[in-house]
């Protein structure tokens, strides 16, 4: 199942890039409204209702608040959308073509799946709307909050194999295969629901408190592109983290292989769904404590079982 090499722009705009992760990160979004509804008793949308959502949105009229800073608040959706589709080739292009990573690109990675928080911390305070401004700093705790056990916990298996590069990550056996890395799976879990700001870490949005907090003043395409970023992270992350500490998704080691990945990835989704609908929304400064305090105790110590190579 080799993926024969292809110009590095078509990668980026076809597959493995933005039209393979936003049509795949559309289908996960609405595998999770689909059980969502189940859960609550309800028949749930269609399958094409994500896809109808942001067409929708792409054509209407967009507004601008008065007094916003205009180019940054109508830039910043794009910045989101450009790191998740950059992260989401880099992950995959590691996973498929042997020899298509660069060294470090780990860390490049994490880095990068930081931008889509920013871009909604930049596009809140952009607008100058109060409810915006709450929304983007609630955004801003949250992600000092969970980036530090987050990034810890990915470092597990560098620990374990010595390399940093994900290509060479994948071909040492899964970190989950070792205590160190199913206790370091268990946080980044939770940092991912954090991540992707799901309930119990959803305060940043917030209906019931600030009407859609930092996404407020946003209307039309730029809103369209916020809610599509949303669904190519929610596709990306749980892809990331099997990547890290799972074995990855082979497609060179055979169909049995390849849908065991595949599997994978399917549970972690299930989690998250689970996750989001059994717990309620906790505080900003609850959710700080406790990745500051238990997460990253927690993750320090799956480092030092990495360590001692237990």
């Amino acid at each position: 199942m080799a993926i024969e090499p292809v110009p590095l722009w078509l990668q980026l705009l076809v597959f493995p890039g933005i039209l393979f992760t936003a049509v795949f990160g559309l289908v996960t979004s609405w595998i999770d409204r689909k059980v969502t509804a189940r859960v609550q008793m309800r028949a749930g949308p269609p399958f094409l209702q994500p896809f109808y959502d942001v067409v929708k949105l792409m054509i209407k009229e967009t507004s601008v608040p008065e007094g916003a800073s205009r180019a940054l608040f109508l830039s910043a959706p794009l910045f989101g959308f450009a790191a998740v589709s950059l992260a989401s080739m880099l992950i995959w292009r590691a996973m498929l073509q042997p020899g298509a990573g660069f060294g470090g690109d780990l860390i490049v990675i994490l880095y990068i799946l930081t931008i889509p928080a920013v871009s909604v911390i930049l596009g809140s305070f952009a607008s100058r709307n109060p409810l915006a401004s709450v929304g983007g700093s609630r955004e801003m705790k949250l992600l000092l909050a969970y980036e530090l056990p987050l990034v810890i916990s990915v470092f597990v298996p560098v620990i374990q194999t010595g390399k940093i590069r994900l290509e060479q990550i994948l071909a040492h056996p899964a970190a989950v295969t070792e205590p160190s890395g199913v206790v370091a799976l268990l946080v980044a879990l939770i940092c991912m629901q954090a991540k992707l700001t799901l309930v119990p870490f959803d305060a940043p949005e917030a209906e019931t408190e600030l009407t859609g907090g930092a996404y407020i003043e946003y209307s039309g395409p730029p809103l369209g592109i916020f809610k599509l970023t949303r669904a190519m992270m929610l596709f990306t992350m749980p892809v990331f983290i099997v990547a890290v500490l799972c074995g990855g998704i082979d497609a060179h080691a055979g169909f049995g292989t390849f849908v065991l990945g595949v599997l994978k990835y399917v549970g972690l989704v299930v989690l998250i769904v689970l996750i989001r609908n059994t717990c309620p929304r906790v505080r900003t400064d609850q959710a700080v404590k406790f990745f500051w305090g238990p997460a990253t105790a927690v993750a320090l110590a799956a480092a030092l079982l990495a360590f001692f190579g237990k």
